[in-house]
């Protein structure tokens, strides 16, 4: 595996609160963050790292998201967990990160809110917020 692993959303979250130096990367875009909304870590004394994987409005991959988290005060050698709407960028974004160089990097499996049910919605079937983990909304 070219990253540390898949971890659930409510052992992301334990993780979180039990290490200070763990952190969250979401790397869904500012828009999916304003109108879908995002993990709420105020309850641990942390916020969230937001860097986005692909670049909105293009989609195009973020060619300087390696030296954006370093921006961000993120540091290669903590315990990183990425999350995006569904696992699916955040999985390459913890592959990118490692091949960078981080040395914990976590994909949160489902992301924030999950893969979508039988009538094509999202939220009702796994993740951030289907675990009842804190997030706000804008």
């Amino acid at each position: 595996m070219s990253y540390a692993g898949d971890v659930e959303p409510s052992e992301a979250y334990a993780a979180l609160e039990r290490d200070p130096r763990a952190v969250l990367v979401d790397v869904r875009t500012r828009p999916e963050l304003v109108y879908v909304g995002y993990p709420d870590l105020g309850r641990i004394g942390k916020q969230i790292v937001a860097v986005e994987w692909q670049q909105f409005p293009t989609g195009q991959v973020n060619p300087g998201f390696v030296e954006q988290l370093a921006a961000n005060g993120v540091p290669p050698d903590a315990p990183v967990y990425f999350i995006c709407r569904s696992g699916g960028r955040s999985r390459f974004a913890a592959m990118a990160a490692t091949a960078q160089g981080f040395t914990e990097a976590y994909n949160v499996a489902h992301g924030f809110e999950g893969p979508t049910d039988p009538s094509g919605q999202r939220g009702t079937v796994a993740g951030w917020k289907v675990a009842g983990l804190p997030w706000r909304q804008s």
